[in-house]
This record gives C-alpha cells, sequence and structure tokens, in this order.
C-alpha cells in the first residue's frame, strides 16, 4: 500500500493539522508495518502558484526542453504521486476561512481534466476513484453545522466537492475545532480527542 502524507501548516511543530495528521499516517503504518509513506511538506517544499506555462503542461508528458524548470517537474509529480497512492492524509488548518494557498497550488496540481476527471454526456465524472482520503482539518473557530460562523466555513467544504469531483468517496475527516476559544483553554482536549479519532481508523 502507498499512502501519501501532505502537510500544509506554516506553524511547524506548533501545527494542530501537523499532529492530527502525524496520528493518522501512525495508525495506518500499525495497522500495515510494509505501508510506503511519501511525505510532503507544502510548506517547506512549496509548489508555485499556477502559471499560463503551467498550466498549459498539466497532464502531459514532459519534453526535454522544460527541463530548466524544476516547477513544471514538481508539478507533474505532484500528479502522478497522487495517482500512484492508494490512502492520501491531508493535515489541513483553516487559513482565512479556507485552505492554505499551499494547498491550493498542490490541489490545482492534481485536478487535471483527463487525469483526476473528465467532462462527458452527463457531466463531470471522476477518475481518481478506489483511494482513500483523510483530512486532519484544524480550526481556532467554531465553524461546524449549526454554529452562528457555519456559513463562514469554505476549508472542509471546498475540499469534499474537490475530491467528489475527482471520484473519491472514502473520506474520512478528523475535526480539531475550536482550538483558539476560551483562551486557547481547551487546545490540549481538543487534540486529545482528534489523535484518538485517528488512533481509530
Amino acid at each position: 500500500m502507498k499512502l501519501l502524507h501532505i502537510d500544509s501548516s506554516i506553524l511547524g511543530d506548533s501545527s494542530a493539522s501537523r499532529q492530527v495528521s502525524a496520528a493518522a499516517v501512525a495508525q495506518f503504518r500499525k495497522k500495515d508495518p510494509s505501508v510506503e509513506v511519501i511525505y510532503l511538506d507544502l510548506a517547506s517544499d512549496p509548489l508555485p502558484h499556477l502559471d499560463v506555462e503551467a498550466l498549459s503542461w498539466l497532464g502531459k508528458d514532459l519534453t526535454p526542453d522544460v527541463s530548466g524548470r524544476p516547477e513544471l517537474i514538481a508539478g507533474a509529480e505532484a500528479l502522478k504521486t497522487f495517482q500512484a497512492a492508494d490512502v492520501v492524509v491531508i493535515g489541513v488548518p483553516m487559513y482565512n476561512l479556507s485552505i492554505p494557498s499551499q494547498l491550493k497550488s498542490w490541489i490545482d496540481r492534481i485536478m487535471v481534466a483527463g487525469q483526476t476527471f473528465r467532462y462527458g454526456a452527463n457531466g463531470i465524472e471522476g477518475l481518481a476513484k478506489g483511494k482513500k482520503v483523510v483530512l486532519a482539518v484544524a480550526r481556532g473557530g467554531l465553524y461546524g453545522a449549526g454554529s452562528p460562523a457555519a456559513s463562514f466555513e469554505h476549508q472542509l467544504s471546498y475540499l469534499k466537492s474537490v475530491f467528489a469531483m475527482i471520484g473519491i468517496t472514502d473520506l474520512t475527516v478528523i475535526e480539531a475545532e475550536g482550538l483558539a476559544t476560551n483562551g486557547g483553554a481547551d487546545r490540549a482536549r481538543i487534540l486529545s480527542d482528534a489523535e484518538q479519532k485517528a488512533s481509530a481508523l
């Protein structure tokens, strides 16, 4: 089994999403010690934002004339690595009501028409079926269903749409929510609860 582990928080060891994503990966390793884990840290090794040249190469075999553009090669590798993975675990903090821009740049490399989805006679068809995705979601406030700020939540709702579009139906969400409420007094408990959920995968 191949597992792709992605972190996108800029907070390093202080990151809640990194802590929860690591717990999820540890559980997969525990269940299957032979699992092959590929790790991407999008904060320390980010993909550049999509530009017109990178867009023109999405999903294509790179020719020697782009060998001097390492960002194009990195984008192509991101797609290939995702396609080869059986399980994808992503640490996702909420930044300004949405996801980190580093993670959006990665998503722009894997959502490629003809590779992970296609436009058919009956609409969009996902081509990345059969994968399991685990989202380790962290946010300081309360944005869940029924909360006063629920309509401001564009983090998890966006990611659910992304993965549904490319055909992934096996999606597990582990939330560490409200980390900054009450002055952060409940942070340790919230993280502990999220790690326990990760250990039950």
